[in-house]
């Protein structure tokens, strides 16, 4: 959730009692967005971030400002199902969203806090208007009465390299607003990169790689030419807790470099997690192409990832 950071940032910029979150709980049919789709939106009537695409976001603007003016939260369905008959949603379907103005902002400055962190939280909100935070990953759905949303830090991208591609994957990963950081022997491609707002590290020693920060949202894509810098940082992030590691190079090359792994005493159980070639487009050269193939093969095993350590607790009830 790229955008999650900004629309607390949002939030807490506002004065209490002057704005509002909006959270979609529950979807009927089709749907822009999925269930906890969150937007905020103020008394001035500004807004940050949409729950249909933008077709019926004026008239939750203006559901949204009558709320705060109010002071008591309510949900409203829009689309299927609605009271309002002239709102419809393109695709047929409907939402339910629970509209919720803010006064204590405690709870939104921890999640900013831990988020920063890299931390994963799960903010609860209440029909009443309560807010509050547990820590982890406790899934997205109605627990019980309260409504809740698993908040989890952004993508991470961890790429190592020195050449095009890994400059190529840097720029795309800042343009989808994942967290970026280069290791490269290169100081013009660190300097680039740093540019993009990347954490650089020079690596100017094959044995010696630098520690690598990485945890259960973090990809470390290796993207080297010469794969003789590949072995060492190749343990330590199979020792880490990086959802995806992935190394450029064809099936002879992986075959190899997993060959040699295992002759360094990397278990099985660990080679399985390495993959290549990387990249949703077999057989791709040019340095483009690959960084969009690789990233688009990343941000899927993210979600996935995602979905199976918390599934949704409306799909789990269902």
């Amino acid at each position: 959730m790229p955008e999650t950071l900004s629309l607390l940032r949002f939030l807490l910029e506002a004065q209490p009692g002057s704005v509002a979150l909006l959270s979609v709980t529950a979807i009927f049919g089709g749907g822009a967005r999925a269930v906890g789709a969150q937007m905020a939106v103020r008394a001035d009537g500004a807004a940050f971030g949409t729950l249909s695409g933008g077709c019926v976001e004026a008239a939750i603007i203006g559901e949204a400002r009558r709320v705060i003016a109010s002071g008591r939260p309510e949900s409203i369905r829009i689309g299927q199902g609605s009271r309002m008959m002239d709102l419809r949603l393109p695709c047929g379907g409907g939402m339910d969203v629970l509209i919720t103005p803010l006064n204590d902002f405690a709870p939104l400055r921890q999640a900013h806090a831990a988020l920063q962190a890299r931390q994963e939280v799960t903010l609860r909100i209440s029909p009443e208007g309560g807010l509050a935070l547990i820590e982890g990953d406790a899934g997205t759905g109605w627990a019980g009465p309260e409504f809740q949303v698993a908040l989890r830090p952004a993508l991470r991208l961890v790429i190592a390299g020195q050449g095009a591609e890994a400059l190529a994957l840097a720029r795309l990963g800042a343009a989808f607003g994942a967290g970026l950081c280069l290791l490269s022997p290169r100081q013009e491609m660190l300097d680039a990169a740093a540019a993009l707002g990347a954490e650089v590290l020079l690596w100017t020693d094959r044995r010696h790689p630098p520690a690598l920060r990485a945890d259960r949202h973090s990809a470390i894509v290796l993207l080297f030419h010469d794969h003789e810098w590949e072995a060492g940082l190749l343990q330590a992030a199979l020792a880490s807790d990086a959802f995806y590691i992935g190394a450029m190079g064809s099936r002879a090359t992986q075959a190899r470099r997993l060959q040699g792994l295992a002759a360094q005493g990397v278990a099985a159980a660990a080679l399985a997690r390495l993959t290549g070639p990387i990249g949703l487009i077999p057989a791709v050269r040019e340095p483009e192409l690959l960084a969009l193939s690789a990233l688009g093969e990343i941000a899927t095993r993210h979600q996935a990832a995602c979905a199976v350590s918390a599934p949704s607790l409306l799909a789990a009830a269902s």
